[in-house]
C-alpha cells in the first residue's frame, strides 16, 4: 500500500509550493503529480490546443482519465505520492476513490481567499483569469478532508500541520475505507 497525500485546492491556492516543501521535509520519498508536470514537460500538444489545431475539451476527459489511472499505477507500483489536483469536474472524485482505494490517502483542502487567488492568478499570467475564484466557489463544496490549511498562512507552517495528521494515520476523508 502506498502513502498518497492528496492536496486539493483551486488553481494558484499555493498546492505546489506545498507540495515541494512536504518532499523536502518528508522522511519518506514521494513522488509530485500533477497535471502541470506533464502540461510543463510537453507531454501535450499544448501549443496546437492554444493554436485550435487540437480540441481540448473534446480531449480532456481522456487526458483527465489517463492522468487518474497513471496516478493509481504509480500508487500500485508502490511509490508513494503527493497529488496535486483539482476535482472541479463530476465523476472525477468517485474515479480518484475507485483507483485509489487500496492506499492510504491523507486528503488535504488548500483553502485561498478569492482576492489571493486573484492577484496570484493575474502575477502568474498562465491562467485563464477568474478561474480560480470560480474553482475556489465550487471544488471544496461536499467535500469530507482529513485536513484543512489555508494559505494565508506560511508555507512552513501548513507543512507541519501536514506532516502531523500524516504521521498520525488517521483518516476520515471521503477517501477513507468504509466512507462514502
Amino acid at each position: 500500500m502506498a502513502q498518497i497525500i492528496f492536496l486539493h485546492g483551486a488553481s494558484s491556492s499555493g498546492k505546489s509550493a506545498m507540495a515541494r516543501a512536504l518532499q523536502q521535509q518528508i522522511e519518506a520519498p514521494f513522488w509530485h503529480l500533477s497535471i502541470d508536470h506533464l502540461r510543463d514537460a510537453g507531454v501535450f500538444p499544448m501549443a496546437r490546443y492554444r493554436a485550435e489545431d487540437f480540441d481540448w475539451q473534446s480531449d480532456r476527459s481522456a487526458i483527465f482519465d489517463g492522468f487518474h489511472k497513471s496516478a493509481a499505477a504509480c500508487a500500485d507500483a508502490g511509490n508513494n505520492l503527493i497529488l496535486e489536483h483539482i476535482l472541479d469536474t463530476p465523476g472525477w472524485a468517485d474515479d480518484l476513490k475507485s483507483c485509489l482505494e487500496s492506499h492510504d490517502v491523507l486528503f488535504v483542502a488548500v483553502q485561498c481567499p478569492v482576492s489571493i487567488l486573484i492577484e496570484r492568478e493575474r502575477l502568474r499570467g498562465d491562467r485563464p483569469l477568474g478561474s480560480a475564484a470560480q474553482d475556489q466557489a465550487r471544488i471544496h463544496e461536499d467535500r469530507i478532508y482529513d485536513l484543512e490549511v489555508n494559505a494565508t498562512d506560511d508555507v512552513a507552517t501548513n507543512v507541519d500541520r501536514i506532516l502531523i495528521a500524516w504521521r498520525s494515520g488517521q483518516r476520515r476523508s471521503e477517501f477513507s475505507p468504509g466512507t462514502t
